[in-house]
C-alpha cells in the first residue's frame, strides 16, 4: 500500500500513523488481496466505512465495469488493459475507485501500468490541477482509456497482415487461427468500451451537480475518447468481413475458371471421342478402315474440328 499526500504544492509520501492533514487530497493505493487494512486506515482518516459487498467487488478480478454508491463514498470499477497489451492475446484487468471527499482509493492487480504512470507523473511534475479526488479519478481513467487507443496502431498493423495474407493464397491452419484471434480481440476490445462508457455516463450523471465545469467538460472529453476507440473497432470488424468476403469471392472466382476451363476441354473433346468410339467399333464392314488414307484423313478432320470449336470459344469470349 502506498499513501500520497496531494496539494497544489506538490506531492509528499504520508504516513500510516499520520493524521488526515489540514489541506489537499490523499490517495491510497493498495494491491488486490495484498492490502487488507485500507478499510479500516480510511474509517481512521474519514469516518467512511466501505460496504462489505464492495470489498468483495474490489476483489473480484473478472468484475466489469460498474458505479455504485452510498450516502458516505462512490465506488467504480474500471476496466483497463493489462500490461501485456495485445501479447499473446488481449487481457483486462479492473481497478476499483473509492471516492470520498477528500481521499482516493484504488485497488488494483499490483502490476496497473496506467497507476504506474500516473505515479510517474505525479513525481515528475505535480498538477496543480488535482485539488480534488475526481481530478485525480480522471487523470488515472483517463491514462488507462489512452493506453486502450494506443492499441489503435497495432490493430491496424496486425489488419494490414491478414489482408496481405488472405488476399495473397491458400491459407494454413495457424493463419486462419490467428485471423480468428484477431476477431476475438476487437470483440473484447469493443465489450470493454461498451462498459467503459456506461459507467462513466452513471458516475458522470450521478455526480453532476457536484462536478465543476472544468471536470464536466473533461469527463466529457474522456467519454468521447471510449466512445473512439468503440467505434473504430466496429470499422475494424466491418472490414475484417468485407475483407473475409473478398477473399471467399476470389477464391470463388478462381474455381469458376478452373471449372470452365475444365468444362471447355470437354467440350473440344467429347466430340473427338465420339469420333474415335465410333471407329473402334469392331464391325466388319466399315469402308473407311480400308482406305489407304483413312487415317489422316479422320486425324485432320479431328484437329480441324477441334480448332473450330476452339474459336467459337473465342469469339463467344468463353475462354
Amino acid at each position: 500500500m502506498e499513501i500520497l499526500h496531494i496539494n497544489p504544492e506538490g506531492v509528499s509520501p504520508f504516513a500510516v500513523t499520520d493524521p488526515m492533514p489540514a489541506s489537499g487530497m490523499l490517495w491510497i493505493d493498495c494491491v488486490r488481496g495484498g492490502d487488507q487494512e485500507w478499510p479500516q486506515l480510511l474509517r481512521d482518516l474519514t469516518g467512511t466505512v466501505i460496504h462489505e459487498r464492495h470489498l468483495h467487488d474490489s476483489l473480484n478480478t473478472t468484475h466489469a465495469s460498474f458505479y455504485d454508491y452510498t450516502h458516505d463514498y462512490d465506488m467504480l470499477v474500471f476496466r483497463g488493459i493489462a500490461a501485456g497489451g495485445l501479447e499473446p492475446a488481449l487481457q483486462t484487468r479492473p481497478v476499483a475507485f473509492f471516492i470520498t471527499e477528500r481521499v482516493l482509493v484504488t485497488v488494483q492487480s499490483g502490476e496497473s501500468r496506467s497507476i504506474a504512470m500516473v505515479r510517474e507523473r505525479l513525481a515528475r511534475r505535480p498538477s496543480r490541477q488535482l485539488t480534488e479526488p475526481r481530478a485525480l479519478l480522471h487523470f488515472i481513467m483517463n491514462t488507462m482509456v489512452d493506453r486502450v487507443l494506443s492499441l489503435r496502431e497495432a490493430l491496424l498493423e496486425q489488419m494490414d497482415r491478414h489482408t496481405a495474407e488472405l488476399l495473397g493464397g491458400e491459407k494454413r491452419e495457424d493463419e486462419w487461427h490467428a485471423l480468428l484471434n484477431y476477431r476475438r480481440q476487437l470483440r473484447l476490445l469493443e465489450i470493454l468500451c461498451e462498459e467503459q462508457e456506461g459507467a462513466i455516463l452513471a458516475w458522470r450523471d450521478d455526480n453532476g451537480e457536484e462536478l465543476s465545469d472544468t471536470l464536466r467538460v473533461r469527463f466529457t472529453d474522456l467519454l468521447e475518447h471510449v466512445r473512439r476507440m468503440s467505434k473504430f473497432t466496429q470499422q475494424q470488424q466491418h472490414e475484417l468481413d468485407s475483407l473475409l468476403q473478398l477473399h471467399f469471392s476470389m477464391v470463388s472466382h478462381r474455381t469458376n475458371a478452373i471449372v470452365r476451363t475444365l468444362t471447355l476441354l470437354s467440350a473440344i473433346f467429347m466430340p473427338l471421342s465420339l469420333i474415335a468410339g465410333i471407329y473402334g467399333m469392331n464391325f466388319e464392314h466399315m469402308p473407311e478402315l480400308h482406305s489407304h488414307y483413312g487415317y489422316f484423313i479422320t486425324i485432320g478432320g479431328m484437329a480441324v474440328l477441334a480448332l473450330m470449336l476452339l474459336a467459337l470459344f473465342r469469339l463467344k469470349r468463353w475462354w
